[in-house]
C-alpha cells in the first residue's frame, strides 16, 4: 500500500469519526429539545390576535381613566390610552397585542399582590440528572408599553351606592372566530387586583393615582378541557395522570426567581418549599364559559380602580408546545347581584 493511499484510508476514517460525532451532538439536540416544554419550545406563545372585551351593566360604569364614563371597554379604548394624547398619561398598562408581532410568553404567579401589582415570573426549563424537568425563574418587568410577557391594564368602575358586582354570565376566554383551536386558552388566566377607593366627584387624578390593594381575584376559565398532548404533558412533566375533561382545582404558581433549578416533577404541599404556593382560583368556569355569576369584588359607592392581568399561565398542565399559535379572545361582563 502506497504512502498517498493510506493518507487517503486515513482522512476518509477521520471523516467518518467526524461524521458520527457530529450525528451524536445533534441527536443530543434532539432529544433535549424534546425534553423541553413550557418555556422553552413554547418560548414565544404566538398569539395572533388578543380581544378584549369588558362589559358593564345594571348601574355600574367602567372607565380606562377616570374620566370617560361607558358601558363597554374594547381594544381600541385600551390602545389608546398608550397615545401620548391619553387624559390619562401616567398610566403603566402593558399591551402587547399592541405590538408588531403580538406575541406573550408564559408567565406564572402565585397570586399574591406586592406594592400594588402582581408579580409575574418567567421560566427556564432544564432536566436534573434523573431526567426530570427543572425550573428556573427570573421576575418579568412589567411596564407601560406594547412590549411584554403578558397583558395587564387599570379600568376604574363607578357605582353610586355599595354594591355587590360579579363576573356576570357568558364571561369568556376563547379561541378567536379566526383562528384555530390549539388549546393555548384552556391555560389562560385572569386576575383582578384592588387597587383601592375614592369617593365620588373626586377629581380623576385621585382616582388614577390609586395604587395600594392586596384583594386579588383569580379566575381560570376552561378548567375541564384539556388536549391529548396536554395529558400526555401532564404526565411527563408534572406525574399527574388526568383525562381530557378533568377538572384540576389548583395547581403550584411560582412564587419568587428561583436561580437553582427545581423539579417539576410530582410538586405536593410537602415538597413545594418556598418557590410555589399553591394556587386555588377564586373563580372557574368550565365548558364555553360561565354559566351563572361568580362573586367577584364588593365595590363602596364612588370610584373602585382595578388592575386587570391577562396571561397565560406556565405551570398549567395545558401550557405546552403543540398548543402555541392561537388566538384568544377575552370577554367579561360584570352586573350587579340581584
Amino acid at each position: 500500500m502506497t504512502k498517498q493511499t493510506k493518507k487517503k484510508k486515513e482522512n476518509r476514517r477521520k471523516r467518518k469519526i467526524l461524521l458520527a460525532l457530529l450525528l451524536i451532538v445533534f441527536t443530543g439536540v434532539i432529544l433535549t429539545a424534546s425534553t423541553y416544554a413550557w418555556f422553552t419550545s413554547n418560548k414565544t406563545v404566538t398569539v395572533d390576535s388578543i380581544d378584549v372585551q369588558v362589559q358593564a351593566a345594571n348601574g355600574i360604569q367602567i372607565s380606562t381613566d377616570a374620566t370617560n364614563w361607558k358601558a363597554t371597554v374594547t381594544n381600541t379604548d385600551l390602545n389608546n390610552t398608550l397615545q401620548a394624547s391619553s387624559a390619562y398619561s401616567n398610566n403603566t398598562n402593558q399591551l402587547p397585542f399592541k405590538s408588531a408581532d403580538k406575541s406573550v410568553r408564559p408567565v406564572s404567579t402565585n397570586g399574591i399582590a406586592d406594592s400594588g401589582r402582581l408579580p409575574m415570573y418567567l421560566g427556564t426549563l432544564g432536566n436534573d440528572a434523573s431526567g426530570n424537568t427543572t425550573l428556573t425563574t427570573v421576575q418579568s418587568v412589567e411596564s407601560k408599553g406594547n412590549t411584554g410577557d403578558f397583558v395587564v391594564f387599570d379600568l376604574f368602575f363607578q357605582v353610586t351606592s355599595n354594591s355587590v358586582v360579579k363576573l356576570g354570565t357568558g364571561s369568556d376566554v376563547k379561541t378567536a372566530s379566526t383562528g384555530t383551536n390549539k388549546g393555548l386558552k384552556n391555560a389562560a388566566r385572569v386576575a383582578f387586583l384592588n387597587l383601592g377607593h375614592t369617593d365620588l366627584g373626586a377629581a380623576p387624578a385621585t382616582a388614577q393615582a390609586l395604587s395600594s390593594g392586596t384583594e386579588v381575584k383569580i379566575w381560570e376559565p376552561n378548567t375541564n378541557v384539556h388536549t391529548a398532548a396536554a395529558v400526555n404533558d401532564a404526565l411527563s412533566t408534572y406525574g399527574l395522570s388526568i383525562n381530557q375533561t378533568q377538572v384540576l382545582p389548583n395547581y403550584y404558581g411560582v412564587a419568587k426567581e428561583i436561580s437553582t433549578g427545581v423539579s417539576l416533577k410530582n410538586q405536593t404541599d410537602s415538597n413545594i418549599g418556598s418557590n410555589f404556593t399553591k394556587v386555588t382560583p377564586a373563580i372557574t368556569s368550565v365548558g364555553d364559559g360561565l354559566t351563572a355569576d361568580a362573586d367577584w369584588f364588593t365595590l363602596q359607592a364612588g370610584i373602585t380602580k382595578i388592575r386587570f392581568y391577562l396571561w397565560i399561565e406556565g405551570q398549567d398542565v395545558d401550557c405546552e408546545n403543540t398548543a402555541s399559535g392561537d388566538s384568544i379572545t377575552y370577554t367579561m361582563n360584570f352586573v350587579l347581584a340581584e
